[in-house]
């Protein structure tokens, strides 16, 4: 017999499956492309069940962006603990961008975010939250591994990564084995500089 479901787990359903269309629709309609109606039947779900689970749509949309990005942020972590070095480090976030070919639904979502955080302050202020915490552990792993300059460091590379990731929509061959050498350089000479961290 199956488990009965309740309506707090029907919830939770209709609440993940709007989140997950959301995503997909911000990358696929662009974020002013998302309209409630458009959004609920990607979801299966009635209209009002948007905004009985979420106080507006562009707080359901702000959401499912911050979700993926988090998530996908998250996943770095790992590669923070796998690489015994600097230049294992930066080959290994490099190399995990080659994946997105800027053009991919996870690499619009990102583009799309951005773009929508210059005009909406709540998303640019929850998105800098996670972008300085990936910022702090990178700053820590570079410690670890012994650059002299890690917070300024990790803010270049950081910022490097997402210009990576925007630009491989506009040249596929910008993949990590171009530009993995030149940000080993960087990451090389900030081991000489004095520390301004």
């Amino acid at each position: 017999m199956a488990p009965v479901q309740t309506a707090a787990d029907r919830g939770r359903e209709v609440r993940l499956r709007l989140l997950g269309s959301a995503a997909e629709l911000i990358a696929e309609r662009g974020w002013t492309g998302v309209s409630t109606r458009i959004l609920a039947e990607r979801a299966g779900v009635a209209p009002g069940l948007v905004h009985y689970h979420f106080p507006s749509l562009q707080a359901l949309l702000r959401d499912a962006a911050l979700g993926m990005i988090s998530d996908l942020l998250s996943t770095v972590e790992s590669l923070f603990e796998n690489a015994p070095t600097l230049d294992a480090g930066v080959h290994m976030m490099l190399g995990s961008l080659d994946a997105y070919t800027g053009n991919d639904p996870t690499s619009l979502l990102f583009t799309e975010t951005y773009l929508a955080a210059t005009r909406d302050e709540t998303l640019r202020t929850d998105l800098s939250i996670l972008i300085t915490e990936f910022r702090r552990q990178l700053t820590q792993w570079l410690i670890e591994r012994g650059a002299t300059n890690p917070r300024n460091t990790a803010a270049v590379l950081a910022a490097a990564i997402d210009g990576v990731m925007l630009h491989r929509a506009l040249d596929p061959d910008l993949t990590s084995s171009i530009v993995a050498p030149v940000l080993r350089q960087l990451i090389s000479s900030a081991r000489h500089r004095p520390n301004n961290a």
